[in-house]
């Protein structure tokens, strides 16, 4: 007799307060008040302010042992970033930069919804997240598969435009703010400025079209599964209830 297979180990969740740290708080406080002559200086207070955040999604890998496509498109713009300033190109390039990699996520959203796992899958339909395998069953169960075909469908469209949005914003913003010659204080200071504006200023529409969206799924899965929003979330195991195929086989006699 075989012995059972072992479940996956689960990923390790990510640190939120590390990954802020990394990627909004040190950087920014270095290109602030760390480039300045009697410091690191405009070129090395560039380039230790983005070592942070390029080293928290080095870390972030080898721990989680998980490619995130967001994450890797904020790397990679991390390294643009870096080889624009080092290059010392002039803030159009900037504003180029931080609107063309929202709007790549747009069209890879879009690009991937014909496809076997949408991009979608990876942003909101997370199993991390969401009990996927209970609300495929329940999806089977009641023969309404289509109608969540659709239903992903038009979540797709939703974060599409929302990263549009984020990119039309993104460059306008980054035009007004990044003005001054790359390779000096005063520039390492505006990317330090377009930095806060696009986590505070920039990230509140985006992210209520994201949360929106979120909630149009959670609603639409509730009413094509059946199932409750307890139900639909992923908890530990010894917390859930069962599946709506187990109880049907599971009653006592």
């Amino acid at each position: 007799m075989t012995e059972p297979t072992p479940p996956a180990s689960k990923p390790k969740a990510e640190n939120l307060f590390l990954n802020l740290v990394c990627n909004v708080a040190l950087p920014t406080a270095i290109m602030s008040w760390g480039s300045g002559e009697r410091a690191l200086g405009p070129k090395w207070g560039l380039i230790v302010a983005l070592l942070f955040p390029l080293s928290y999604g080095i870390h972030d890998f080898i721990q989680r042992r998980r490619f995130n496509f967001i994450s890797g498109i904020g790397f990679v713009s991390v390294l643009f970033t870096g080889g624009f300033g080092l290059m010392k190109l002039d803030g159009f390039w900037f504003a180029v930069k931080d609107g063309a990699l929202p709007c790549l996520i747009g069209v890879a959203v879009l690009v991937s919804i014909r496809a076997q796992e949408p991009l979608i899958h990876e942003i909101l339909y997370n199993p991390q997240i969401i009990d996927v395998e209970r609300i495929d069953a329940a999806l089977i169960q009641r023969g309404t598969q289509e109608g969540f075909t659709r239903l992903m469908r038009t979540s797709s469209y939703l974060i599409a435009a929302a990263m549009f949005l984020s990119a039309v914003l993104n460059y306008g913003f980054a035009r007004a703010i990044i003005t001054s010659p790359a390779g000096t204080e005063a520039f390492n200071k505006e990317l330090a400025k377009m930095h806060w504006v696009s986590l505070l200023g920039l990230s509140i529409p985006t992210m209520a079209m994201m949360f929106y969206a979120l909630w149009r799924l959670l609603k639409g899965v509730g009413e094509l599964s059946g199932l409750t929003l307890d139900e639909i979330l992923r908890v530990e195991s010894g917390e859930k209830t069962q599946t709506p195929a187990s109880t049907a086989t599971s009653d006592p006699k």
